[in-house]
């Protein structure tokens, strides 16, 4: 057993976030599923947004997010974290994080469903530079632990007190050491969730291999409400290629200029679908509208084309992207990009308040993993990043704040190791994390029916059981506990879509098409 102040589950933005705003007063934890660099952050290509260009205004982001959002978003919420967006660029400037700038100003980029210039980036690999920004400086920090290849299992509460006390408190975490193949108890006084999202519920997605929905999983078994599952964001450009199945087509290529064509025909078809903001559509917009494309004409693809701008403002502005592409035989500057839409971002998650705190004393949890009211029924471009930064702050500053008033760690029974042994029957988990990924992709993607969700619901049934089974008799291996999370989570989603009687952003049902006049949050409780 491992024990320390504040314990934090997930080495990405706002794990890391946290973890150095802490670090003066306490001793933390970060424990991280894979290698430190393995989450979502490091994949972001797009930027983080905030208001800093001449003209733009605080209220514009507001209204732009509540806009994508569809209505759903909590306006105090999202007044928050956009007024907090500034002073986190400048933290994070502080920090070496090398952004784009033009003369002495930063380098503004807009994306889709932003009515100002106002992405600041690293070139196309801004999330790559985040992170190793701040897991520099968590690195030289003597107060903060890493623990890289950890991968959680579930939350040891007060159910797990050797006297059981009934408080519902959360003291930490039971996590397998890949390398020993041990479980270990990690406690603490605050727990910290930042586990990401739960994008590889999907057959297609953008997210890192990592992306299973944990944290959400963890948090609901322990007895946290979860919100708005049923909203899952389709990137309307991701690269169609029979060998790279998960490369993102950044949003600031249409925000430059690109243009999403119509192979069958040679056409720009959003000027059919959304013929005012055309390619600066939310990305909802965007993406059902090349899922219309796609079904309608019987195309595997459609066409991004952005080879009408200069060659080296192409370069200049996607390096990463352009390299990329011409490994793989596209050469951006000269002709179109082929691309599809891909589960990209979890818009629901863990129930929080504007502090990161959860429903269980001693929990809080921030970035992808929660709803805090930001995203509401989409996400506005490159608030992600933002998010994780200011509740990742946010959390810590609590923490800190009530910091004695938290109680003591009592004493937590270890890991029960000897009624399990080792499976013969891996194929099992095989099997069933395909079905998963394949049923949930054909029938709750991007436009949804009734009787498709319950196909899914009525499969997610079946392999409860089973799943349950192999968890109760066998070892857990990371592949069983990504398992067991990943059909948690699915669950999830599916009942919240069930639950959900009319199309709002992201979620989108034939059975259902019209808005209904009030927006109203779709809350599960264990």
């Amino acid at each position: 057993m491992s024990g320390s102040d504040v314990l934090i589950i997930g080495s990405g933005a706002a794990g890391l976030t946290a973890a150095l705003n802490l670090a003066e007063r306490f001793r933390v934890t970060v424990v991280a599923k894979g290698q430190l660099n393995e989450g979502s952050t490091a994949w972001a290509q797009g930027g983080i947004a905030a208001v800093l260009e001449p003209g733009d205004t605080f209220a514009h982001h507001v209204e732009d997010t509540m806009v994508a959002g569809a209505g759903l978003n909590d306006r105090e919420i999202v007044e928050f974290v956009v007024e907090r967006a500034p002073a986190a660029i400048q933290r994070l400037t502080e920090l070496g994080v090398p952004f784009a700038t033009e003369g002495d100003a930063l380098h503004l980029t807009r994306e889709g469903g932003h009515s100002h210039r106002r992405i600041v980036h690293v070139a196309d690999a801004t999330g790559w530079a985040v992170q190793e920004a701040l897991q520099r400086a968590a690195e030289a920090h003597p107060n903060i632990t890493l623990l890289p290849d950890r991968v959680a299992i579930d939350l040891a509460t007060s159910r797990h007190e050797e006297r059981y006390s009934g408080a519902g408190n959360v003291w930490g975490v039971y996590a397998l050491d890949r390398a020993s193949g041990r479980v270990e108890l990690h406690t603490a006084r605050a727990t910290i969730l930042a586990t990401g999202g739960a994008g590889r519920t999907y057959l297609f997605s953008t997210a890192p291999r990592g992306a299973t929905g944990d944290g959400i999983a963890m948090a609901w078994r322990a007895g946290c409400r979860v919100s708005n599952m049923e909203m899952m964001q389709f990137h309307p450009t991701c690269l169609y290629h029979l060998e790279v199945k998960n490369f993102l087509i950044t949003e600031a290529v249409r925000g430059e200029g690109g243009r999403l064509i119509n192979p069958a025909t040679g056409q720009r078809f959003m000027t059919a679908h959304d013929p005012v903001r055309m390619e600066l559509a939310p990305r909802d917009v965007v993406a059902r509208a090349i899922d219309a494309e796609i079904k309608r004409h019987g195309l595997d693809y459609v066409h991004l084309d952005i080879s009408h701008m200069p060659a080296d403002f192409i370069r200049g502005h996607f390096p990463t992207i352009h390299e990329k592409l011409l490994g793989l035989g596209i050469d951006m500057t000269t002709g179109p990009i082929p691309v599809v839409p891909a589960q990209h971002y979890t818009c629901g998650g863990i129930v929080v308040d504007a502090h990161g705190r959860t429903d269980l004393p001693g929990l809080y949890a921030a970035g992808e993993c929660t709803e805090s009211g930001l995203h509401g029924a989409n996400r506005l471009a490159s608030n992600s990043l933002l998010e994780c930064f200011v509740f990742g702050e946010a959390a810590a500053d609590h923490i800190a704040t009530c910091w004695d008033a938290l109680p003591p760690v009592p004493a937590i029974r270890a890991w029960d190791e000897s009624r399990v042994t080792d499976s013969d029957e891996e194929v099992v988990i095989k099997q069933n994390w395909t079905e998963i990924r394949r049923f949930m992709w054909n029938y709750v993607g991007i436009v949804r029916t009734t009787k498709r969700l319950q196909r899914a619901a009525s499969r997610i049934r079946l392999m409860t059981d089973e799943v349950a089974e192999h968890y109760g008799h066998f070892r857990v291996t990371p592949d069983l506990i990504e398992l067991r999370n990943l059909l948690q989570t699915a669950d999830l989603i599916v009942r919240a879509a069930l639950h959900r009687h009319e199309s709002r952003g992201l979620h989108y049902t034939l059975d259902y098409p019209a808005t209904l006049p009030e927006a109203v949050d779709t809350v599960l409780v264990p």
